[in-house]
């Protein structure tokens, strides 16, 4: 498939620290903590052509679908981009790890039938710029399949979130977010709601920033509009 030119260098986001300790926090969060199970719901009934955005070290790679004919999986931070590619050879469908930034997705408009951000949009410098990018690449009634942090309904977790956010959080994280309000966004950027729930990682009393969470599918709706053009 050919890629649309961009500005965005190979190595738009450089956390190399960082995405060792996703790279291995992230497996364990799999394989203990239930996230496994959320990324096979995020990803179920998915067929066709699949852009992913933010790969990560590729864990959703192994729920895709045998409906999906392809997977091209974005991924700008180098040392999880590597991470991806191994594990795209485990993969029961096609994917195909390449360098990106979410806000200039190199792919051609109009080219997927769906889209994933799971656990990325709070980490994206330019979220409505992200969206936009992203609904510019689905077909028209494409899907955006989401698992994402989100903001705290409490307004207790809800400020301290926004703190975190203005201080620390990010330098420490790997850019990310905690209290970005991600329906939203979606909504903002022109996307269709489905359905969706609310829930907490982990689910017990014990609530950390990125506990509240929110997983649903949003459709680029039909016609010819682009929708809001990007900041």
């Amino acid at each position: 498939m050919p890629l649309r030119s961009t500005k965005v260098p190979h190595d738009a986001v450089h956390h190399p620290l960082f995405a060792r300790f996703y790279a291995r926090m992230s497996v364990a969060a799999d394989t203990r903590g239930g996230i496994a199970a959320y990324r096979a719901e995020l990803l179920g009934g998915l067929s066709g052509r699949v852009i992913e955005i933010g790969a990560g070290n590729g864990l959703n790679f192994v729920h895709y679908p045998m409906a999906v004919s392809e997977v091209v999986a974005l991924e700008p931070e180098r040392t999880l981009r590597k991470l991806a590619a191994e594990a795209a050879l485990h993969a029961e469908v096609p994917v195909d790890v390449v360098p990106g930034a979410a806000e200039a997705l190199p792919v051609k408009s109009e080219a997927f039938d769906g889209a994933v951000a799971s656990l990325v949009l709070c980490s994206v410098r330019d979220l409505p710029r992200a969206l936009s990018e992203i609904r510019r690449v689905l077909r028209p009634g494409g899907e955006l399949r989401f698992f994402e942090h989100t903001l705290a309904k409490s307004p207790g977790l809800a400020r301290t979130q926004r703190l975190l956010d203005r201080t620390v959080w990010p330098l420490m994280c790997g850019g990310c977010h905690t209290a970005r309000d991600t329906i939203a966004a979606i909504e903002a950027a022109g996307f269709e709601l489905g359905t969706h729930r609310r829930f907490r990682v982990p689910e017990g009393r014990v609530q950390l920033p990125t506990s509240p969470c929110v997983l649903g599918v949003a459709r680029r709706p039909f016609g010819t509009d682009q929708g809001p053009a990007p900041r």
